[in-house]
């Protein structure tokens, strides 16, 4: 993700509104417009699209992993985010009570080498004598993420990490954000011997009661000194028990995505290299991963979410992982091509931990995360936007001719975009990115149309509309993308992979608009450029159908027509989908040659549309499903059929067929609808 392209985007919109104030769209046309859909079913015009078209991208944006898609509730569990040096910053821990009764600060007394700071509790008061504690006791509270969202019924693993001076009596409670409401509470005792040392501390919590702005608090009315490192407060609940959030990983499976690139971005450049995302220091215990501050995005990440789980994310919704590391070259500093073997290895060993062999150096450390097995391992892509740097080039070189050697089945991704112009180096696959306005994407869908079909092929790794078009996820926006994923779909013999960025965004955090997901602490929903992403979950691998339009004057129109195969259900269907972009209804006559004769049937075939009253209409948490497909029954569904085009909108029809007459790739076996 280029957090610079910004400003290209604002005076590109700039120029379309003083420039083009008479084409806020696509030209607009007369009322009563009507235009034509040959569709070509035949199987001598059709062709297989990738397995690989559609994907997901993730990164470490707008608090999208920290705080969101991983479900740890406390944030800055280490008390490592203050820095290295101390006395340091606990935020966001606060403090229960005054300093008559409790003085807190942090030390480098940790039992983790790798993040030293732990903080340090000394309680002044007692449950008894001339200082008495407060009721309730003295402590430190975690608010996670704006407020932990504590439902009852649920059970939550709390891990603490203690040690004492003397005997403890920790009272470990989620309570309201003002403290005065218990949702669940126990307590943890330890005679002086048992927690000299450092010590793991493990209990359940079960909530009694729903709050969504909750707090996780550490409290005692036992004077003496304690320290504390290494809090997590995790819900039991969580996605096939990988520590992924429920609802959020559910919305990234019903896109079916067939890959996911991560874990960036520009989070995996860093500003400097010294704050860059090393995969190494995410692995292995939790406990032991020091975490970084993202200079990118500005807020820290305790690294929970890192190289493995990434991996183990990709392999739960069946998808290949798309490794994106760090090749030297940062924002502002770069490695010198002469000096850049130790990134080499680096990356090389991070080859090796997710496909070595359990007995491998790297692969053992995989293992004993508790995945002996490799992970499907098949693309990285050698940094990110570092095309034209200085020392690109030369380093892409080195690390492209190491891992060839290495892993020679493993397909690379260069920065460079080969589209229109030929690359100075060997590639199997080159990154294309576009963040532009509504008008500019919707032209974009004949981008590829072309570009040379030999040499490598095009990754689409992120696309959106932004700027004034997009506002925080608009229709406008979603149906330009729409257009665009159509024409990249036509072009699937030269692109063969696409994702949108960014994916995630918390909404007290957004670092980027707009995003396809927007969530809280317990609320998300999809924004009109998610659900087109839905509108092609069984594109990947399906038979691409030779589709013409012929219209009149209008240029508002976008159509392409697949067979897929719903595999559950024994059917197959033939998807027309057709963007209209312009401000008028359109008459659309389809006619479908090549098929057997009455292989269309009535039953079972369908109608999906995206639309809204207004252009510029958004989902919310109050409206999540304002701008959302609506499907109905297709009633008329022909070979020949007449159908009306709502102005601005994004329609699809499913023509459920008699008889698989087409040809269909075993692989297709998978498919099934989703919108």
């Amino acid at each position: 993700m280029g957090y610079w392209k910004v400003p290209c985007v604002f005076l590109l919109c700039l120029f379309i509104s003083f420039c083009l104030p008479c084409q806020l769209l696509a030209d607009e046309v007369d009322k009563n417009l009507t235009a034509q859909l040959f569709i070509d079913a035949s199987e001598r015009s059709s062709r297989p699209i990738p397995q690989t078209l559609f994907g997901i991208f993730f990164e470490e944006i707008n608090h999208a992993g920290a705080g969101g898609l991983w479900a740890e509730l406390v944030s800055n569990r280490g008390f490592e985010a203050g820095g290295a040096n101390i006395p340091s910053n606990i935020d966001p821990w606060s403090i229960i009570g005054d300093e008559s009764s409790i003085i807190v600060s942090t030390d480098r007394s940790s039992c983790f080498e790798r993040n030293k700071v732990a903080l340090k509790m000394e309680v002044l008061c007692n449950s008894e004598g001339t200082h008495i504690c407060p009721s309730g006791g003295v402590g430190i509270y975690n608010p996670g993420f704006w407020g932990m969202n504590i439902e009852q019924g649920k059970s939550y693993k709390i891990v603490i990490y203690v040690r004492s001076t003397g005997e403890i009596d920790i009272s470990v409670s989620f309570t309201s954000s003002d403290g005065l409401q218990t949702l669940s509470s126990t307590n943890i005792k330890a005679s002086a011997s048992d927690v000299s040392n450092w010590t793991k501390m493990e209990v359940l919590l079960e909530a009694k009661e729903t709050n969504r702005n909750s707090r996780l608090q550490l409290t005692t009315s036992k004077n003496g000194v304690v320290w504390f490192d290494q809090v997590s407060a995790m819900p039991l609940d969580t996605y096939k028990g990988h520590g992924f959030r429920n609802e959020l990983v559910e919305m990234l499976a019903d896109i079916k995505p067939r890959f996911i690139r991560f874990p960036g971005g520009c989070f995996v450049e860093g500003e400097w290299l010294r704050n860059a995302f090393r995969w190494k220091a995410s692995v292995g215990p939790w406990e032991e991963r020091p975490g970084h501050f993202g200079d990118v995005w500005m807020y820290w990440t305790d690294d929970g979410l890192g190289y493995f789980e990434f991996l183990q994310l990709a392999e739960d919704l069946g998808a290949l992982p798309i490794w994106v590391f760090n090749n030297g070259i940062s924002h502002n500093d770069q490695v010198d091509t002469s000096s850049v073997l130790p990134f080499v290895q680096e990356a090389l060993d991070g080859i090796e931990f997710a496909r070595g062999d359990a007995s491998s150096t790297w692969g053992a450390v995989r293992a004993a995360m508790g995945h002996p097995d490799p992970f499907d391992l098949k693309y990285v892509a050698i940094g990110n936007e570092d095309c034209g740097k200085k020392n690109y080039r030369g380093n892409y070189l080195k690390f492209y001719d190491a891992i060839k050697r290495a892993y020679p089945d493993i397909e690379i991704i260069t920065n460079c975009d080969g589209s229109s112009r030929p690359l100075d180096h060997p590639t199997d696959l080159y990154d294309f990115h576009v963040y532009t306005s509504a008008n500019n994407l919707f032209s974009m869908s004949h981008q590829f149309d072309r570009t040379t079909r030999q040499g490598p092929k095009a990754f689409v790794s992120e696309y959106a509309v932004t700027g004034k078009d997009a506002g925080t996820g608009s229709l406008l926006a979603a149906l330009a993308e729409a257009a665009f994923l159509i024409g990249l779909e036509k072009n699937s013999d030269v692109v063969h992979m696409a994702s949108y960025a960014p994916l995630f965004v918390n909404s007290n955090d957004r670092r980027w608009n707009p995003d396809a997901i927007v969530f809280n602490s317990f609320q998300a929903y999809g924004t009109p450029s998610y659900w087109v992403q839905r509108f092609f979950t069984e594109s990947s691998g399906a038979i691409l159908l030779n589709a013409t339009l012929q219209k009149d004057s209008s240029n508002s129109l976008v159509a392409s027509a697949i067979t897929w195969k719903n595999s559950e259900a024994g059917q197959t269907y033939i998807r027309i989908k057709v963007v209209n972009f312009g401000s008028n209804s359109v008459n659309l006559q389809i006619s479908v040659d090549g098929l057997d004769p009455n292989s269309v049937k009535l039953s079972g075939s369908t109608k999906t549309t995206l639309t809204s009253a207004n252009l510029m209409d958004e989902n919310s948490f109050k409206e999540p499903k304002k701008v959302a497909p609506i499907q109905t029954l297709l009633e008329d569904a022909h070979k020949e059929m007449s159908v009306l085009l709502l102005p601005h909108s994004f329609t699809s029809f499913d023509l459920l067929k008699e008889s698989a007459s087409l040809r269909i790739t075993e692989d297709d076996s998978s498919l099934v609808s989703s919108i």
